[in-house]
Parts: C-alpha cells; structure tokens; sequence
C-alpha cells in the first residue's frame, strides 16, 4: 500500500498531475516546461528518496510564475494526503547541506500550521531563464498546503545555482526525516494534543 498521493490541480493557468510515494527510492519523473526547476525536483525527489512523478501545462507565454507556484501547493497537498494523520511520524527533520561554497540549513516540523522562514540571499535576478524570486514562491504554496513549518537559512554561499539547489536538497533531507516513520512511537500521533 505504501505512503502515496495522487494530485490533479487545473486552473485556467495551469494543469499538473503529480503522484508522490513517501516511501520510494527516488526515481523521477518530471517535466513542467522549466528547465532548471526539473532539475530542482529531480534533486528533492532523490534525495528524499521520494518517487516523484510530475506532468504539467502551464502558462510559460507569461512567464514561470504560475508553474512553479502551483507546483508547490499540489507538491503540498501530496505530502499531506500522503501523511494522512501523521501516526507513527517523526514529525521533525533537519539537515546541514553543503553544495560547493554553499552551505544550507533546513529544518522542518510537519506540525498542521504553516510558517515558512526563508531566509535566502541569491545573488542575481535569474538562473539561465528562471526567475529566482520563485524559489520562495514555491516553498510558501507547499508550506501553506501541506501544513507544515519550514526553515531554510543560508549560512553560507555565493552562486545563485548551488544556494537554490542547496535548499531544495537540504529540504529534501530535511522532510525524508520528517515523514520516516518512528518504530518507537509504535502508531502514535506525535503531539501532545493528539492531533497534528
């Protein structure tokens, strides 16, 4: 059975389908129109070690915008289906991922609430043709959709490439920790509250 999600999301911009299994070995499947961004997800699906298929229409004639931010709420609604009520999580991850001179910090707590902190200073405008403004863009539409708390700090770095691609890997890590499952915690719902 595994952890696995299916998401369809159209809207007059965009039509994604994306499937996602927690529990996979990070083989990928990823064309959204946006040359470095498939890269990205490549990244955060391997390193998560989350089998991630991705197929989008987006409206590229007006820029990426609309892609890249869609992407991350149907990315998030995926984690959170997949999760269902979270029992027997680790709840929390974090990691430390160096990329050349780069050096990320990513911490997640799959909590319900969503708080995104990204805290990124990329050098230039643009990646080849992609606007690095979309890196926030979409970690908040997947923070907002699948509930859930998210830091990515920049201790350290100085080309545009390896700052986002630290952050999408760090953050990859970071959810591979947060959503493996706690033998210890023997099925429980990890919150004092019962609930996440």
């Amino acid at each position: 059975m595994g952890r696995k999600a299916a998401v369809t999301r159209k809207t007059k911009e965009t039509q994604i389908e994306l499937t996602i299994d927690l529990d996979g070995r990070g083989i990928t499947e990823i064309s959204t129109g946006v040359g470095f961004f498939d890269h990205m997800l490549d990244g955060f699906a391997r390193h998560g070690l989350f089998d991630l298929s991705v197929k989008v229409k987006g409206d590229l004639e007006v820029d990426d915008h609309h892609t890249v931010e869609d992407i991350g709420i149907a990315l998030g609604q995926a984690f959170a289906a997949a999760l269902g009520d979270k029992r027997g999580i680790t709840r929390y991850g974090s990691a430390i991922l160096p990329m050349d001179e780069a050096l990320i910090l990513t911490a997640v707590d799959l909590s319900g609430r969503c708080c995104p902190v990204i805290d990124l200073q990329i050098p230039t405008q643009k990646v080849g043709t992609f606007d690095t403004e979309l890196v926030e863009e979409f970690w908040l539409g997947f923070c907002r959709a699948a509930a859930c708390n998210l830091h990515i700090k920049q201790l350290a770095g100085s080309n545009a490439h390896h700052i986002i691609e630290g952050a999408f890997k760090s953050a990859a890590r970071s959810l591979r920790q947060a959503v493996a499952l706690d033998p210890r915690a023997e099925g429980q719902i990890p919150s004092t509250k019962g609930v996440l």
